[in-house]
């Protein structure tokens, strides 16, 4: 029997990871962010009014109330046909290039080329934190890395690091959804054992003194930031470079702010649509600063 499908369009540059892991709602199939849309999509047995309220009471807690929400049905036979026609390769800074399995790309000489299909552990490189994220990374790893990623999500970042020149990366996400597909993702790649793809929290990983990070990635929001800021801070204070982002960025100044509790200076900064992204180290390894 054919099934139908409901997809939600939601209006807003909330991003769709942090609404997927509030939800918390393993009927979700599908979802993808692009320019200011969000879409989520529910088999329609499995939607209903409830499915819709418990959206608009979730959505009034990122303060978004105002949101605005359209439900449409998509018959079977226009699923496949709706992902292609909407979710289309993409060109983030001067070298990254994601696209999903359905898409081919030309590439150029020194391209990384990652293949990135949505799935309900929501990053696929449309949203603009990590596409700033991603340019920061192309001027701040220069090869031989060991990468910390916190708040994973689909991989994106902690396997872009390696395909810059990045020696290992280890990722994290409470998540275990997002970890699946992170490491689903890592297979479809053919990353091997310098990406460890970890569930838990920054309190689950050690950083071994004989074996330190040398960046750290962590694409949080602000309460997730400020909420880490004793465990990041320590990475810096060990001499690794942080790259922040997932702030508005009218939220840049509280910020940096922060992280100067711990001395950290501010290197590089990126802002684009209203969202930031900073590049944090101790000022006695800020020696070029790009402000």
């Amino acid at each position: 029997m054919p099934t139908d499908w409901i997809e939600v369009t939601i209006h807003s540059d909330l991003d769709a990871g942090e609404l997927l892991g509030a939800l918390d709602d393993p009927a979700i199939t599908g979802a993808w962010q692009e320019d200011g849309l969000m879409r989520l999509y529910w088999q329609s047995a499995q939607w209903s009014g409830e499915s819709l309220i418990r959206l608009q009471q979730m959505l009034k807690t990122f303060r978004t109330a105002g949101a605005r929400i359209a439900v449409d049905r998509l018959p079977e036979k226009d699923w496949n046909v709706e992902w292609a026609r909407q979710v289309k390769p993409l060109r983030i800074g001067r070298r990254v290039v994601i696209r999903p399995s359905w898409e081919s790309v030309t590439t150029m000489a020194g391209d990384i080329e990652l293949i990135i299909d949505p799935k309900q552990a929501f990053g696929t490189g449309h949203h603009v934190t990590t596409q700033l994220m991603i340019e920061l990374m192309e001027e701040s790893v220069h090869g031989g890395e060991r990468v910390l990623d916190v708040g994973t999500g689909s991989g994106i970042l902690a396997m872009v690091a390696l395909r810059l020149g990045a020696s290992t990366a280890v990722a994290i996400d409470t998540d275990r959804v997002a970890i699946d597909c992170a490491r689903s993702y890592a297979v479809e790649n053919h990353f091997g054992p310098e990406l460890q793809l970890l569930p838990g929290s920054l309190d689950a990983i050690t950083n071994r003194p004989d074996d330190p990070f040398d960046l750290v990635l962590a694409n949080l929001d602000w309460p997730a930031l400020r909420d880490s800021r004793l465990a990041l801070t320590s990475y810096l204070s060990a001499g690794a470079r942080l790259l922040a982002s997932g702030f508005l960025a009218e939220q840049r100044d509280e910020v940096v702010a922060l992280f100067a509790e711990a001395q950290a200076g501010l290197c590089r900064k990126r802002e684009r649509d209203g969202w930031g992204a900073i590049e944090l180290l101790l000022p006695e390894s800020c020696d070029d600063p790009r402000l």
